[in-house]
């Protein structure tokens, strides 16, 4: 929902963005287990789209908030860990997993960032690269809306505080953070909000509607790519939201 556009940018051309990072692409997900150094399953609504499915069938490192464990039993996949304070757990779930079950009963902290540190904590990450360790994050929303909200923002904290590069998956479409000037891939016709955080200076290319430095989340709503690509120039930090390809 691009409101104001043409007030915000009549000639159609980027503004200087200084010490804007220089172009660079925001990888793909795909092959086995999404190619993530983490999968974690949150207590939302169970996913039922074939990507996140096949990401849960095929992760090396599948770590599930408990509130997500008898669900995923139902679809006979085994965690690598489960991480919560357990009041979601019965007994004998207590037991049967007990050899990877980590009781966390600290209150700052939902379940869905229990299990990331938890993660980033104990899992192997390939540090000599100096990247950022790719994290993907399914069931997440449905169920409870404050809940939705609270899970979608954390993708930023992450992303700023962890040093995550995190990705929430849904059976719609997909979240991403992201920093400075980026060029995305998409498809003709694929649907995108941009979510402003902390940029001044906000344009693109290849979106339907060039966006600006949106005030309210509501803003940069209901955009729509043009081809296969499409580039983001920012000073700061924003989530973009992508739809899946039908």
């Amino acid at each position: 929902m691009i409101i104001n556009n043409k007030e915000n940018n009549k000639n159609k051309q980027h503004p200087h963005i200084p010490n804007e990072h220089p172009v660079r692409l925001s990888p793909p997900f795909g092959g086995v287990g999404g190619g993530f150094c983490a999968v974690i399953l949150a207590a939302g609504d169970f996913p039922t789209h074939v990507l996140p499915l096949r990401i849960l069938r095929t992760t090396d490192n599948l770590i599930v908030c408990d509130g997500a464990l008898t669900e995923l039993l139902e679809y006979e996949i085994e965690p690598t860990a489960v991480v919560g304070d357990g009041d979601s757990l019965s007994e004998e779930l207590k037991q049967r997993y007990a050899h990877i079950y980590h009781h966390i009963s600290e209150q700052e902290f939902n379940d869905l960032t229990k299990a990331t540190l938890f993660a980033r904590s104990h899992l192997k990450m390939d540090a000599s690269t100096h990247t950022r360790p790719r994290f993907c994050y399914l069931g997440a929303t449905g169920k409870r809306e404050d809940h939705t909200l609270g899970n979608i923002s954390l993708m930023l904290y992450y992303y700023r505080q962890l040093a995550i590069d995190p990705v929430m998956i849904t059976d719609y479409g997909y979240f991403v953070a992201a920093s400075g000037t980026m060029r995305f891939e998409s498809f003709p016709g694929q649907q995108v909000s941009i979510f402003n955080a902390t940029c001044k200076e906000l344009s693109s290319n290849g979106l339907k509607w060039d966006i600006y430095p949106f005030n309210e989340l509501w803003q940069g709503t209901l955009n729509e790519a043009l081809s296969n690509e499409f580039t983001i120039h920012a000073d700061g930090d924003y989530l973009i939201y992508r739809t899946h390809k039908v």
